[in-house]
């Protein structure tokens, strides 16, 4: 394969459209569905892959990870069999996409909250020279209400029901459409007041031990917990609590518990290891 670019000039190029939006089917800086965007990017680097993500990983050699380099496009498996999902690896376990959740981003393909459970393999249909990584501070990565959604799903084996969920923000046409549905039915999540899921957004770790007491059915263990940021008046106290008492959670080291931070995709890892064990 000859190499139509460089390494630095496809990460230029890959990292200029970063913020895109993510829009089923698109294939413009309007809007990039994960395979519309591995295209676009390819085609203006010289390289033509084909439109859909099975095809692609059809596509050029198979590359173990232990090989991958800067180029290389890596595929994941979110929902049915086989590649659902591509992204263009950058180096350091790193793979700019179009994300559902966030649009066109890097992530990590070791991610131990979704990605790195999902890889499936690579494919090489370009020989990019120079090998180089994107600069920036590190990223840290947070689930997404759909992403936990999902995997609450997988984990509790809830089927899907009939009739879909009426939010919305959350059509037929979304990728997690279907565990969204399945998880609003079990009633471990809930809408807001206008309708809406809000799949793109993030969980607060108050709100994350609400929906795993709640999912996994765990009694209500009533009391004051030992984080001095949790007052016994706050909402969040008796789901906290009940989650430190059957050790799901111990807090941080400065004895909070982190009521109203973002919940990283290793925290939420940790506490799916600590309730699945």
């Amino acid at each position: 394969m000859a190499s139509a670019s460089s390494a630095t000039s496809l990460i230029q190029t890959a990292s200029a459209y970063k913020g895109t939006p993510y829009r089923y089917g698109g294939t413009t800086t309007a809007g990039f569905d994960c395979s519309g965007y591995t295209q676009f990017v390819f085609k203006k680097e010289g390289v033509s892959i084909p439109r859909d993500t099975k095809s692609q990983y059809a596509s050029g050699k198979a590359i173990s990870k232990s090989n991958l380099k800067t180029g290389d496009l890596v595929f994941f498996n979110t929902f049915g069999k086989g590649a659902s999902h591509v992204g263009i690896y950058v180096g350091s376990s790193k793979f700019i996409h179009a994300s559902t959740s966030r649009g066109v981003m890097v992530s990590s393909i070791n991610d131990p909250a979704y990605w790195g459970s999902r890889y499936i393999g690579a494919r090489r249909v370009n020989n990019f020279q120079a090998e180089t990584t994107i600069a920036s501070a590190p990223e840290v990565d947070y689930a997404t209400r759909a992403e936990i959604a999902q995997i609450l799903v997988e984990e509790l084996n809830l089927s899907v029901p009939t009739d879909g969920p009426a939010f919305k923000d959350v059509t037929t046409s979304h990728p997690q459409y279907k565990v969204i549905a399945a998880a609003a039915e079990a009633g471990i999540f809930s809408g807001n007041s206008a309708g809406e899921f809000m799949p793109d957004d993030y969980l607060t770790r108050s709100q994350l031990a609400k929906v795993l007491v709640e999912a996994y059915d765990m009694p209500i263990i009533a009391g004051q917990t030992p984080f001095k940021d949790v007052a016994h008046s706050n909402w969040a106290n008796n789901y906290i609590n009940t989650l430190y008492k059957n050790g799901i959670t111990s807090g941080y080291t400065d004895g909070t518990f982190g009521t109203n931070k973002k919940v990283t995709a290793n925290e939420f890892k940790i506490f799916m290891s600590r309730l699945t064990k």
